[in-house]
C-alpha cells in the first residue's frame, strides 16, 4: 500500500512509531536524501499551504536514478481542527494532497503522513480511512477509571527493556508523576536508568521522589495522600500553591479531593471482608468500574490504608461535606480558597 497514516494524541508514540515506519518502507541501503523528509510543522496557514506544494512535488516525482522512495510529511500540524488547519489557504494544501494520492502515485513513490490530530470530518481523512493503512496511537485516558493499570502495563513494559524492577509503592507513586505521556514515561525511565547505574536494578519510592519532577498530576497525587493521611496543613499547603499557579478550585475539588474521599468510603466498605473479591455482590454493585465493566481495584489498594483511620459515618459524612463544597464553588460567591480550606479540614478533623 503506497500510502500510510501515522496519527494519535500520544505525540510521542506517534513520533517513535513513524520513525520505526519509515526506516521500515525506505528502500534498502537507501539515506534521506535519496527520499524525502518533509517538516510539518506550519507557523501559519500560508505556511502550510507551501508545505503541502512541497509534499506534492515530492509525490510527483520519481527517486533519484528513478528508484524507488518514500516522502514522508513529519509531524503535520495543519491536518486538524485548530486555526491554522481550518483556514482555507491550509485546507486548500491539503486538498491538494489528497488530489495527488487519490490521482494515482508514480510507481515505488511511497507517501508516509505523521500528524497528532487528523480532522475525522474532512474528505482527507475519509478518503486515507478506506484506502490507506492508518495506525492511530492515543493516550490513555486519565478521566477514566482504571487508566492507572493501564499506564502501569505500559511502564513495566519500558521497565523490563531497561531491566528496571519497581517495587509497588515505587510503581504507584511513578504513575501519578509521569502521567499517561508514553514520551514523558520514556524520558523518566531513562533518566532512573541513568541514576541507578549497572549495579543496581531496584527502584525504590526514594529513587522515584529524587528522580521523577512533582508535575500537576504529582500534586492532585500529593493532596490526597494528605487527606488519607489527615495532614490538613500539607493538604492546604498544596491546594494554596495550585490556586496561586491559577488552577481551577472546581478542578482541584473533582480531581484530588472527590475521587479521595470517595475511594476511602469504598475502601471502608470492604475492609471487614478483608479483600474486595470477598465483599457481598450488594457492595461490589457500587464500586467504581473500569471502561471493561471490572472493578477498579487500583484506587481501592491505594486507599486501603488511609481507610483504616477513618469510621464510615465520618466518611458518610465527608461525601456530604464534598457535596456541599462542590455546590459552593459552582453556585456561590463564596471564596473559592476559604470553600476547599474548610473541606480539607473537615474532612480531617
Amino acid at each position: 500500500m503506497p500510502v500510510h497514516v501515522v496519527t494519535g494524541s500520544d505525540e510521542g508514540k506517534v513520533s517513535e512509531e513513524a520513525s520505526k515506519l519509515f526506516e521500515k518502507l525506505k528502500p534498502p541501503g537507501s539515506d534521506e536524501f535519496a527520499n524525502e523528509i518533509i517538516e510539518g510543522a506550519a507557523d501559519n496557514a500560508e505556511h502550510a499551504f507551501t508545505i503541502a506544494s512541497q509534499v506534492v512535488e515530492g509525490l510527483q516525482t520519481m527517486g533519484f536514478f528513478g528508484g524507488a522512495k518514500v516522502v514522508w510529511l513529519k509531524g503535520a500540524t495543519f491536518m486538524g481542527s485548530d486555526r491554522t488547519s481550518e483556514a482555507e489557504r491550509a485546507k486548500t494544501g491539503v486538498e491538494s494532497i489528497l488530489d495527488t494520492i487519490k490521482a494515482g502515485l508514480p510507481d515505488e513513490v511511497i507517501f508516509l503522513l505523521s500528524a497528532t490530530a487528523i480532522d475525522k470530518r474532512r474528505a482527507f481523512y475519509k478518503w486515507t480511512k478506506v484506502n490507506a493503512e492508518i495506525r492511530s496511537y492515543d493516550k490513555i485516558d486519565v478521566s477514566r477509571e482504571g487508566w492507572e493499570d493501564q499506564v502501569s502495563v505500559l511502564v513495566e513494559r519500558g521497565a523490563s527493556e531497561k531491566g528496571l524492577n519497581f517495587s509497588s509503592d515505587a510503581l504507584n507513586l511513578f504513575v501519578q508523576l509521569a502521567g499517561e505521556e508514553t514520551r514523558q514515561i520514556g524520558n523518566e525511565l531513562e533518566k532512573l536508568d541513568l541514576f541507578l547505574g549497572k549495579d543496581r536494578r531496584e527502584v525504590t519510592l526514594d529513587d522515584v521522589q529524587t528522580m521523577v519532577p512533582l508535575s500537576r498530576k504529582g500534586v492532585i497525587w500529593e493532596i490526597s495522600r494528605a487527606i488519607e493521611a489527615r495532614r490538613p496543613t500539607r493538604a492546604i499547603e498544596l491546594i494554596d500553591q495550585q490556586l496561586t499557579k491559577n488552577e481551577s478550585a472546581i478542578a482541584l475539588v473533582k480531581a484530588a479531593i472527590i475521587p479521595t474521599v470517595r475511594n476511602l468510603f469504598f475502601a471502608k466498605l470492604t475492609e471487614p471482608y478483608g479483600s474486595i473479591n470477598r465483599a457481598p455482590k450488594g457492595i461490589l454493585a457500587v464500586l467504581p468500574k473500569k471502561k471493561d465493566g471490572g472493578i477498579n481495584t487500583w484506587g481501592l489498594k491505594m486507599a486501603a490504608k488511609g481507610a483504616r483511620g477513618f469510621t464510615l459515618p465520618q466518611l458518610q459524612r465527608g461525601l456530604e461535606s464534598c457535596l456541599n463544597a462542590d455546590k459552593a464553588l459552582v453556585t456561590s460567591s463564596q471564596d473559592h480558597r476559604m470553600v476547599l480550606h474548610r473541606l480539607v479540614v473537615e474532612l480531617c478533623a
